[in-house]
């Protein structure tokens, strides 16, 4: 079975490329801009693609005729969404466009990476049947694309996760539990806010999901994050307590104090019962995260 991952130089394309070619029963096709960067470099093809560009896109996936297209490739930074507002939108919803265009004719299935900023966070954790209601452009951008895939002739599943961390071979990119463990050894203070609640996802955890879903073909929504619902406050200090590392360089702030470009969702984490149900989908705790995210560092 042939497997197109997009977005694969990103935290959780590096994974997908290393838990499809891990399981041997995938032929790995592997896209992102510009060079590979992944770690894992034998056993599947790259190829550097603007997914922005509706030939190239439709070239791609001629060429390589995938069973299964997993899109991750998004424009995620929050407040950068925000302020250039036409390259989200080409990137999160154009891009997705041109890939369920290809993909419909060439009958494969789809997998569409979302995300918890669909919703406004009044009434978080939230299931899948949940109404979307985004507060952000990034959000909104998600939800118009979620809508592409669902209204499309595809046999298709949509993954919406939270606050995705883990290790990536990318030195440019970080993410929560690598930005506090850096600032904290080298005796920064840094600013945290303890008025958002989310479901913290382990990469692993999120890459294995979509595994469960491709070999069990299954279909429409699903809820794949961590199950613990915690502040990014109560992260970082947590995060320090395992590095041993200096809690009191860690500020409790509002979200207010921030003044940032985007508005986030106060309460969001997700409700991951079927997952856990239909897809046998079992995430580890966030002390069992910092475990493996701690081995891969060294």
């Amino acid at each position: 079975m042939k497997v197109l991952i997009t977005g694969s130089n990103g935290l959780l394309g590096q994974h997908l490329i290393s838990v499809f070619v891990q399981n041997k029963t995938y032929d790995v096709i592997a896209t992102g801009r510009g060079a590979n960067r992944s770690p894992q470099r034998d056993h599947y093809i790259y190829e550097a693609v603007n997914l922005r560009d509706a030939g190239s896109v439709q070239q791609l996936v001629q060429k390589h005729q995938p069973d299964l297209i997993i899109h991750s490739g998004a424009m995620s930074q929050v407040d950068d969404c925000e302020k250039n507002k036409d390259a989200c939108w080409d990137t999160n919803v154009g891009a997705t466009r041109y890939l369920v265009n290809a993909a419909e004719k060439i009958n494969a299935s789809f997998i569409f990476l979302s995300t918890d900023f669909v919703f406004d966070g009044l009434n978080g954790p939230y299931d899948e049947e949940a109404p979307v209601n985004p507060i952000n452009y990034y959000g909104t951008s998600k939800a118009a694309a979620e809508r592409l895939v669902r209204n499309s002739k595809l046999s298709w599943a949509i993954v919406r996760t939270v606050l995705v961390y883990g290790v990536s071979n990318d030195p440019h990119r970080s993410n929560m539990i690598t930005w506090v463990k850096n600032n904290l050894q080298q005796g920064k203070k840094i600013k945290v806010v303890d008025d958002q609640w989310r479901t913290p996802t382990l990469c692993q955890d999120l890459a294995e999901g979509c595994l469960l879903l491709a070999e069990k073909k299954a279909t429409g929504m699903f809820n794949i994050s961590g199950s613990e619902v915690l502040t990014p406050y109560d992260m970082a200090i947590k995060t320090a307590e395992y590095f041993q590392l200096d809690t009191s360089l860690i500020e409790k702030i509002s979200s207010r104090s921030l003044s940032q470009p985007a508005a986030r969702p106060a309460k969001t984490g997700l409700v991951i019962d079927k997952a856990i149900n239909e897809l046998g989908y079992k995430p580890h705790s966030f002390a069992e995260g910092l475990d493996i995210v701690a081995a891969e560092i060294k």
